[in-house]
């Protein structure tokens, strides 16, 4: 018997939809199937460098859109596991696997001849011949090559390649550094006066979190995780502990003598990715990158940061001096506000001000509600529907499968949401692909995608269910808006669909999703008490709405702060060897509201720009910020479930994909381009006129 004949990799998938068979795929399938899927792969280009045609459209760039389906499917399941449902094996794996796939990716972007074929008819096409998306595949799979080194000659080329290699292995370390660090901590609690000022749920779960470590009954136990952390730093009266839990979490990976120091490895990233940016021709990785972005180059992002700055500033200093005033009430003239005081005290805020905080408004989000919630929201807009489907094979019980069906009862696509933390989940949220949308070049036949969407969310305890903060709420509603972009994906090519768009334009969808967390008419479908089946009171959703922007300008000026360190590392014109902590407190110095606290640092687990693909792109997130204002502008003055605007922002901005510029699908969706004035007035920065 063969390798082939036990790995479910080889053999068309017996399940609904062709789904993953996840109750059959095993570790070691990985490396044989990826290795098999390089090999089908290289045989593919070999076809098309050897076609003795001239080169064409149909013959050289569909032929290469087309290539490597095995390896694509492998290295999806692999690469979303990996961060989903990890173990020491998984981890072992991906030091093989990733320098494996990087490799191939370098041979196919720098082989000569198949990049020849794509030049001549890049140089040789009439576009005006071609559709519009066939142009945009024409266009990204040229600027692609380019980008990716396939100028480059002799050391160059060689160079390049080292490169790319030795960044896979290091975001790679970065990553598990992070995850390893935050399932590592655990702050024991053995006296229940510790817990003062916790919320039930939140007892509950830290004894709980005691009882799965296997601590003894009558002992708590505090993590890093978000559903954990979160609450403690929000309502524990103890500041000692506050500030105990705040170090432990804003010190990960700085300490050189546990493994997991990340310090000199942000360091090898900034450098290589310098020295790639200086290969391919560009001052710096910023310039590099957003040649292939909506804000083009680094003026227009500093034009962004720097007008946020300057509207957002005074309000935000005002916010923290209220913060600040309040606290003193209690703590004496002489107090001074830290960051593990914060959010305990902006909570007591809010409660004086609105007589509102995440243990009123709890009760109302059980987590199977907010599923219906969320679920119809989708139908009433766009008419799909879910249906959980248990024999489609998931990689862990706590994952849900759904059916997802349009609204003419065609099939749409598959749908798997993971909700809760585990120690083989790396923190955050986050959607991804199994497999794209895209159309067969023979048949015409639909290939529709699965997508799932990844959380951590508050986990049910022995006496109560899932009940979901506001915050966590919002936050399936945002990873929710990236599946709908994934899952009504309407094109022809994989490599345009769904989410394969420009980077600052991606977190449109999602952003634009959490827009109706505050609306009363979206509330009023699922928000019901889980115990009494209470619909959420009015007095209720209107103290939501009226607390909407409270300490907005803190928290905008947070992501500011996010978004110029990010350009402060990828900006740079010389390679890194100082002090990572020290750079970065003077690069966010201007957006900073509170008193810095030496020997925290945020690079060393600042994932998204130095392990995730938001390199030199943090600012997205407030540029998408911009679309999603205006584009709800548009929802609010039409009418928030009005069905011609949905199915404009369907047709334009969710089945699209990236078959058109972005900004050419916001217009033919909008009208018009996006100014920041709807983003001002939604914050209360701006008046209404």
């Amino acid at each position: 018997m063969t390798h082939t004949d036990t790995n479910p990799f080889f053999s068309p998938f017996d399940t609904p939809h062709g789904t993953m068979p996840f109750d059959r795929i095993r570790p070691e399938h990985y490396e044989p199937a990826l290795r098999e899927g390089i090999r089908r792969q290289l045989a593919e280009i070999d076809a098309i460098t050897g076609n003795p045609e001239t080169p064409d459209f149909a013959n050289t760039i569909e032929a290469f859109e087309h290539s490597g389906r095995l390896l694509n499917l492998v290295s999806a399941v692999f690469s979303n596991l990996h961060s989903a449902e990890t173990s020491d094996e998984m981890e072992r794996l991906a030091q093989v696997l990733m320098p494996l796939m990087s490799e191939h990716s370098n041979n196919i972007t720098l082989n000569e001849r198949l990049f020849a074929r794509i030049k001549h008819v890049y140089d040789h096409t009439d576009k005006s011949l071609l559709s519009p998306e066939q142009q945009t595949l024409l266009e990204e799979t040229y600027q692609g090559f380019v980008r990716n080194g396939a100028n480059l000659q002799g050391d160059a080329r060689d160079g390049y390649r080292e490169l790319c290699k030795e960044l896979s292995l290091l975001t790679l370390q970065f990553s598990e550094h992070c995850l390893k660090e935050t399932n590592d901590y655990l702050l024991v609690l053995t006296d229940r006066a510790q817990l003062a000022g916790l919320p039930d749920t939140a007892v509950e779960a830290a004894a709980e979190t005691a009882r799965e470590k296997g601590l003894p009954e009558g002992q708590w136990a505090i993590t890093l995780h978000a559903p954990s952390y979160v609450p403690f730093m929000q309502y524990a009266a103890s500041r000692d502990l506050r500030r105990r839990l705040y170090l432990a979490y804003n010190t990960k990976c700085t300490h050189p003598d546990n493994g997991c120091c990340n310090l000199d490895i942000v360091k090898q990233i900034v450098n290589d990715h310098l020295e790639l940016a200086r290969l391919m021709g560009y001052g710096n990785y910023a310039e590099y990158v957003l040649r292939h972005r909506m804000a083009q180059d680094t003026a227009h992002v500093y034009h962004l940061l720097d007008q946020l700055l300057e509207a957002y500033a005074p309000t935000a200093h005002q916010e923290v001096a209220e913060v600040q005033a309040l606290a003193r009430e209690t703590e004496g003239d002489d107090f001074v506000l830290m960051p593990w005081d914060w959010s305990y005290y902006s909570q007591k805020l809010k409660d004086r001000k609105y007589s509102l905080d995440d243990e009123l408004l709890r009760p109302y989000f059980e987590l199977s509600r907010v599923k219906e919630g969320v679920f119809g929201l989708a139908t009433r807009l766009y008419g799909i529907t879910f249906r959980p489907n248990p024999d489609i094979p998931v990689y862990h019980p706590d994952v849900d499968a759904y059916e997802v069906y349009d609204r003419d009862g065609s099939f749409l696509a598959v749908l798997y949401a993971d909700f809760h933390p585990r120690a083989g989940k790396r923190a955050g949220a986050w959607m991804t692909s199994y497999k794209g949308q895209w159309r067969d070049p023979q048949t015409g036949a639909d290939s529709r995608p699965h997508v799932s969407i990844v959380m951590n969310f508050s986990k049910p305890t022995q006496g109560k269910p899932a009940l979901l903060t506001f915050s966590e709420m919002e936050t399936f509603l945002h990873e929710f808006g990236h599946s709908l972009h994934g899952m009504m994906a309407n094109t022809t090519y994989e490599s345009l669909s769904g989410t394969n768009v420009y980077w600052d334009f991606v977190e449109l969808p999602s952003q634009f999703m959490e827009n109706f967390a505050r609306q009363k008419e979206f509330l009023h479908t699922f928000a019901r008490h889980y115990q009494t089946g209470e619909l959420i009171p009015d007095t209720l959703v209107q103290r939501i709405k009226d607390s909407a922007n409270f300490n907005a300008a803190y928290a905008c000026l947070r992501q500011v702060s996010f978004g110029l360190l990010d350009m402060a590392w990828y900006t740079r014109t010389t390679p890194f060897g100082g002090d990572v902590e020290e750079y970065e407190k003077q690069a966010w110095a201007r957006a900073q509201v509170l008193p810095s606290v030496p020997g925290t640092c945020m690079s060393v687990q600042f994932s998204h720009i130095f392990a995730g693909g938001y390199s030199a792109g943090y600012y997205s997130y407030k540029w998408a910020e911009v679309l999603d204002a205006d584009a709800f502008a548009l929802f609010k003055e039409k009418g928030i479930f009005n069905p011609e605007v949905a199915a404009s922002f369907r047709h334009n901005i969710l089945e699209k994909g990236g078959t058109e510029h972005p900004m050419t699908l916001y217009r033919r969706f909008r009208g018009q381009e996006p100014t920041i004035d709807a983003l001002l007035i939604r914050n209360g920065i701006k008046k209404e006129s």
